[in-house]
Order: structure tokens, then sequence, then C-alpha cells
């Protein structure tokens, strides 16, 4: 959660009444957010693969504790809700980076008013223009985090080696949206066909989603440093998007060819939370 106290400090433009209703409202959009969630049970799944692209190899076992992920990608509308908030609680001095990139002409959430908004009809889409740094703040203010590179692959595919969230078979128009033009993307349940072992949806297409690890070599592990969210350098992506060809649409592509600056926003690079 964020520092909300921090915030209403001497001197900040917050009231305590607002800060309760911050607190208040966090708080019922936690519960409800964790209706939105779905368990992966603890357990070892195959990630990686031995006949793919370098970067994939080899494949190799990764024994993960339970964990909770976001059945649907960051929509449009959450990420205005999120910079809202943080707008009206008067955040201290200048930030370093970037929470989105609000002049790129591919982003789909605009000043209004005074308000964020997303544009219209917009709203259900996932979000893109979000920086890594962006995502990770988003996460942090639900109560979440970024899922780890792992975690992502073990949603996506389960633990019977799936070459796609929902199995073996090659893509198709009614699992994903993929080979689709510039910027062109979808509600993010428009693919109720395309759902992992877990429940989870639009994991493949539509938007590459961030995940917290640093982007190195196989085999995964999370105490050799690519979990320290303060480290510098290229940050994972997986999932593929709108404008990906299917071989990018499976569970173990990790976007080797994608511009992902991680604090730069991205026309095709979205997010979802993991707990």
């Amino acid at each position: 959660m964020p520092d909300w106290a921090a915030w209403s400090s001497p001197g900040m433009s917050i009231g305590r009444g607002l800060l309760a209703a911050l607190l208040s409202l966090c708080a019922a959009t936690a519960i409800a957010q964790d209706a939105d969630m779905v368990e992966v049970p603890a357990g070892e799944f195959l990630m990686g693969t031995n006949d793919g692209p370098p970067e994939e190899r080899p494949a190799h076992r990764v024994d993960l504790r339970r964990f909770m992920i976001d059945r649907l990608p960051v929509t449009n509308l959450e990420y205005a809700a999120f910079l809202d908030a943080a707008t009206l609680a008067g955040e201290r001095g200048e930030k370093s980076y970037r929470r989105y990139d609000d002049d790129d002409a591919d982003a789909r959430i605009h000043r209004v008013g005074g308000r964020w908004r997303a544009d219209p009809g917009f709203e259900r889409h996932p979000v893109n223009e979000v920086p890594w740094v962006g995502a990770r703040d988003y996460c942090a203010w639900r109560g979440k985090r970024l899922p780890t590179e792992a975690e992502w692959e073990k949603a996506a595919r389960g633990t019977d080696g799936r070459r796609y969230p929902w199995g073996m078979t090659a893509p198709a128009a009614d699992r994903a949206r993929f080979n689709a033009p510039w910027n062109q993307t979808a509600p993010v349940d428009a693919y109720p066909a395309g759902v992992s072992p877990y429940g989870v949806l639009d994991l493949s297409g539509n938007l590459w989603e961030w995940v917290s690890s640093l982007y190195r070599p196989y085999p995964y592990s999370a105490a050799d440093g690519r979990e320290d969210a303060d480290a510098e350098g290229v940050r994972g992506t997986r999932g593929g998007g709108h404008d990906s060809p299917p071989e990018e649409l499976t569970t173990t592509q990790r976007g080797r060819t994608l511009s992902r600056a991680p604090r730069a926003g991205h026309h095709n690079i979205g997010f979802r939370c993991a707990r």
C-alpha cells in the first residue's frame, strides 16, 4: 500500500478527511481485487524449452510457492484511477521517472478537466505506454507486486508443459489477439477460449506484459539478483502482443526482439499484478 500518511504530513495539500476516504477506498478495492485474482498452487513446473530460441534454453524445473495472480491485465480505466489517486494525494517533489507516457500518440489515457480519463471506447482495453516503474508502482498501490518471470510462465503454462495457455493447438482468432494492426488492441476479456489452466485470461497476445525479473539467462533463480527491484537493466516481458506473429505467443517466449526500456512506455506492453 502507498505511504498515504507521509503524503498527509504538514505542508501537504491532502487533508485527514481525504486521507481517511482514500484509505477506505483502498481497503474496499483490495477486497474486490481479491475476487479478480486466481490461485496458482505451490509446486514444480517446467520452465523454458530445449527446442526454442537460445534465450529460452535450457528447459529446467522451478519450484514455486503458492501465489495469486490477476485474472485479467490492468485496464486503461484502472490505471487512470491510479494516476488520479496519486494526483489527489499530492505526491511530494518531482519524480525522477514517469509513470505514464500520455504524450505518446499511442496512449489511451489523457487529462480531461484536470482528471485522468481512459479514452472513450478503450476503458476495458489493456493499458499500454506504462513504463516498468509505473507498473511496479501501480501494483504496490493495490497491495500487490509484479509477477516474477517464473510465476508468469507457470500461470500461463501449468504443469503439463503446454506450448500455449490453452494447450498445444496453434493460435487462432478465437483464442488471442495477434497479427493485428499497430495499436489495435482488444478488451481484456474478449478471448475466453484462450484461458490458462488456472483460469487466467489474455496471457497470449493483445499486449506483452512486464514482469518483475531482470532479463537474464536461464536457468531461472530468484536468488541470483534478477528480482532486485532497484537494479538497473532491461526487465522481462512475456506473452506476445496484438501485433505479434503466432510464434511469439508461446508460454516460453521472452520477447528478445522487443523494444522494452524499463523507464519508457511502449505501445505493445502492459502488465498484471500478483501477490
